[in-house]
This record gives structure tokens, C-alpha cells and sequence, in this order.
């Protein structure tokens, strides 16, 4: 009777299989309510926190064994808020497009937290990150690449369609896709051309008319219009900038040009080596610069006034950048900096704003990762 009363104990307290299938279902589901709800105003839509992506550098053919990591990403922090534009510039290898692949979750996160709308969405799968997929959508670099040669226009604006069938109705698609084509400034008759019948720019239009089409909230944009000329840049710049006030989207727009970034952005993030340096809003980083590595970015802008070009400080940066498999000590950027001492070295610096400038009402008080942080006009200096 003992033994039978043990086994009758032990049946009781062994969890039910369908019931933690049942809990998890639940817990999925409330997951999915949270990502569907409006964000409140004045909330960020999304917050990155110590974000960081190392890549395993390996050694041997058999027998692989790890003997380093590339440091792609090591640390970033930001938050994004509803219908407003972040933009982030940096060289090119440190690190933005990286940022760009692990918020769609197209490249798993080494260690730290993406939350949207308060769910960490690098702990979700199954329909919550599917839920999460459909509100974060992406504009590729190049125009032509991103978009499958042997699939017509039509197919490629209603492919999402087929992955979130609840957004558009099978006998709605044909009608959604020409309404797409008509938004991005299309003739919604080209719903049966190929990519290779179109521009450049024409391209991108077709995907961000991709990137549209399950209704988004986010969007990110990684150096949308790199591979395009001048003018062209200019027409789907306005065109983003159109969308994004009758869509009410935020956007984070990864750069090279940063005449394009202050065009476009509200807020600007610079990025060096894997790092934020600086953050603040697009006055505060183009007219009052606190890091260095940012006014040296800013200083090789180009200048149309012969004069204030002939006149200005131009800083010219000695070295190369190092390494992200093996980068400096403290500061990444001390290896090039004019400011660079042993403190350096020593100590990481916050990304914060300086105590020289806390509590004091300038646009100098921003954050910035430098230890030596101090205002600089290099833009309009004469």
C-alpha cells in the first residue's frame, strides 16, 4: 500500500504535459496582445539595451576550435519613439548594419535586450515573434539584390500577404498590391513587370512598397539610397518622408551621407567600432558636437561657400581604424584622438551626458561616450 500510495504521489506532482503546453500558449498569447497594442504618447516603441554580436573567429578544418570573436556589436543602447526618425551614421565596420540584421532578429544577439512595446523580443518565437516580423519590416541597401529576379512585381508586394493572411484577403490582394504601387508613385499597371524592367530608384520604390504592405509601425531602413543617384536620392528621401506622416511610422535610417541623415532624421547616433559614441538630436550633433570622433566625421563634410571651406577647422584623423577582433583598451577611439591620455586607456567611457554640461541648459548636454567631452563647431567654423 505504501508503494502504491508513493506512485500515486509522484503521478500528482509530475507536471501534465498538455498543461505546460497550455501555459506556454498563454504566455504566447499575452505576448502577442502586448505587441499588438498602441504604444501611450511620449513612450518609446522601441528600447535597445546593451545590445551586443560577437561573431566566433574558429581555427582548424576537423577540430574547429574558437580563438577570438569579432566584435561587431559590443554595447549599444538607444530608444526609438512613435513617428520619429533615428539615424545612425559611422564609418563603414562599426557595426550598423549589424544592428539593423539583430532588430528584425535576422541575426541572433549575443547577450542584451530588444524591447518592443515592452516585450524582449530576443527571447520570443513561434506566433510572437511572428506578430513582431509583421510590425518591424526593412528597406535593403541595394535596390536589386533584395528583390527575386524571377518573381514579378505583384508577387513581391503580395508575398507578406501569404505569410500574415489576415492583413489582406486572397480576392483583396491584386487591389492591395496596385494601391501599394499607387502610394510609392508607381503606375499600378506594372503589377506584372520584373525587377529588371525598372530603375534604381524605381526598385526601391518597390521595396519600400514591400515594406508597407502589413501596415508596420517600424521601419528599418539600412542605407536606403546609397546605390542611387543625387537626384533619385532626393525623391525617395521625400517619398519616406511622405509615408511617414500618413502612415505615422518611426523609422531607423542607417547612413553614410550625413547631409541625408540630418535631412530626414529627428534624433542622430553616431556610431565608431561597435559603439554608440554620441546621441542626441540632429541640432544637437550637427551644430554642437561634444565627441571627438564625430566632429572629425562632421569636419569632412563637404561645403559649398568657398570661403567658410577655405576657413574652417578641418580635422584630419591619423591611423587606421583598428580591429573589432582585437580593439583597444577603454576608449575604442583613443588610438586616433587628439584628446587621447592614460584615462583613456583605463576607462570605458559612459555614454552619458558630460558633468561639464549637466544641469546646464545648452545644446552641448547630450550624451557622449568621450571622457573629455567638450562643444566644437567645426560645420559653420570661419
Amino acid at each position: 500500500m505504501a508503494e502504491l500510495s508513493k506512485s500515486d504521489e509522484s503521478q500528482e506532482s509530475t507536471p501534465n504535459v498538455s498543461e505546460v503546453e497550455v501555459v506556454d500558449a498563454h504566455s504566447e498569447s499575452e505576448a502577442v496582445a502586448a505587441i499588438e497594442a498602441p504604444v501611450e504618447r511620449g513612450e518609446p516603441i522601441l528600447q535597445v539595451r546593451n545590445l551586443v554580436k560577437h561573431f566566433p573567429l574558429t581555427q582548424g578544418i576537423l577540430f574547429k576550435k574558437q580563438v577570438g570573436a569579432v566584435k561587431a556589436v559590443d554595447g549599444v543602447s538607444f530608444d526609438l519613439y512613435q513617428g520619429e526618425t533615428l539615424g545612425i551614421v559611422g564609418e563603414s565596420g562599426c557595426g550598423k548594419s549589424t544592428v539593423a540584421k539583430l532588430l528584425m532578429n535576422l541575426e541572433r544577439a549575443t547577450a542584451g535586450e530588444i524591447f518592443y512595446k515592452g516585450q524582449d523580443i530576443t527571447r520570443l518565437s513561434g506566433r510572437a515573434m511572428k506578430a513582431v516580423r509583421r510590425n518591424i519590416q526593412m528597406v535593403f541597401q541595394d535596390p536589386y539584390t533584395s528583390l527575386n529576379p524571377r518573381m514579378t512585381v505583384g508577387d513581391i508586394i503580395g508575398e507578406p500577404f501569404d505569410i500574415h493572411p489576415e492583413v489582406a484577403p486572397k480576392g483583396d490582394r491584386r487591389r492591395k498590391v496596385q494601391d501599394l504601387l499607387d502610394v510609392v508613385g508607381l503606375n499600378p499597371e506594372y503589377i506584372n513587370r520584373y525587377p529588371h524592367q525598372f530603375s534604381g530608384g524605381q526598385r526601391q520604390r518597390i521595396g519600400i512598397a514591400r515594406g508597407l504592405a502589413l501596415n508596420p509601425e517600424i521601419i528599418v531602413c539600412d542605407e536606403p539610397v546609397s546605390a542611387l543617384d543625387v537626384s533619385v536620392q532626393a525623391q525617395v528621401i521625400n517619398l519616406m518622408e511622405r509615408l511617414q506622416d500618413e502612415f505615422n511610422l518611426s523609422y531607423i535610417f542607417i547612413a553614410h551621407d550625413l547631409s541625408i541623415v540630418r535631412h530626414i532624421s529627428d534624433r542622430v547616433g553616431v556610431m565608431y567600432l561597435g559603439k554608440m559614441a554620441e546621441i542626441g538630436t540632429d541640432e544637437q550633433i550637427y551644430d554642437h558636437p561634444t565627441h571627438p570622433y564625430t566632429q572629425a566625421l562632421l569636419s569632412a563634410v563637404p561645403v559649398p561657400d568657398p570661403d567658410a571651406r577655405e576657413h574652417r577647422d578641418r580635422i584630419i584623423l591619423t591611423g587606421d581604424v583598428p580591429s573589432p577582433a582585437n580593439p583597444p583598451s577603454g576608449c575604442r577611439f583613443r588610438t586616433r584622438c587628439w584628446k587621447a591620455e592614460d584615462k583613456c586607456a583605463e576607462e570605458v567611457p559612459l555614454l552619458a551626458v558630460p558633468e561639464r554640461f549637466s544641469g546646464v541648459d545648452t545644446p552641448a548636454a547630450h550624451e557622449s561616450a568621450c571622457h573629455f567631452a567638450e562643444e566644437k563647431d567645426v560645420v559653420n567654423a570661419a
